[in-house]
């Protein structure tokens, strides 16, 4: 985690500088500022496919059809890897829109975009290196405790909350998880919804 740290920090600064300094970064020719355009909206376009898909359609999909067991190690494996590439995306297309969008020249509503972007940005970051980690921590305890009860290779919840209406340790970590659990799902929908925002944006500015 330590080398994904540096480089999410490195793109950070980096877009930082580049909202509000873009003439450090050299003047803005044609094909500059036409590859700095394709940059955010490949970037952009990730971003907001990959959220769309893990929130509403693959993940829905998994936890009805796998072991609870086997979808909650995959979703470990998954949503690391996930944050980390939609919070990439969104460093980058930060630092494009920054750049095409100076701040000291932007308008209210482009300004109010950057902060959509930024907003995604943090929120991402915020799951990648705090909920997710503390998610997975408490679900590989929880996984224990319902081995010891013989649960967790069925599909749904079922069981769980059968045994953990006498199971108050079980109980207790249900509790527990369910709260980490809501506040990533609330940073995912967060994140989310500022990258709606600007896909809003950017579908008013199309001429089809």
């Amino acid at each position: 985690m330590g080398w994904m740290t540096r480089f999410l920090t490195a793109i950070a600064f980096l877009a930082i500088g580049v909202i509000f300094s873009p003439e450090t970064f050299g003047s803005k020719s044609a094909k500059i500022t036409t590859f700095v355009k394709l940059a955010h909206l490949l970037c952009f376009s990730t971003a907001w496919g990959a959220a769309l898909w893990v929130t509403f359609i693959g993940g829905i999909i998994m936890f009805k059809n796998l072991p609870r067991h086997q979808f909650g190690n995959l979703q470990s494996k998954m949503f690391p890897a996930y944050f980390m590439m939609v919070g990439i995306c969104c460093a980058v297309s930060v630092g494009c829109f920054g750049y095409t969008h100076p701040w000291k020249s932007s308008s209210t509503s482009e300004k109010y975009q950057l902060g959509f972007l930024i907003a995604a940005f943090v929120f991402n970051l915020t799951n990648l290196f705090v909920f997710t980690p503390m998610t997975i921590e408490m679900m590989k305890q929880r996984h224990k405790v319902e081995r010891e009860s013989n649960i967790g290779e069925e599909v749904g919840w079922t069981k769980n909350q059968e045994v953990a209406k006498a199971n108050p340790k079980l109980a207790a970590m249900n509790k527990k998880f369910g709260m980490i659990h809501g506040l990533s799902s609330l940073a995912n929908i967060m994140s989310f919804g500022s990258l709606a925002m600007h896909s809003w944006y950017l579908a008013g500015k199309i001429d089809l």
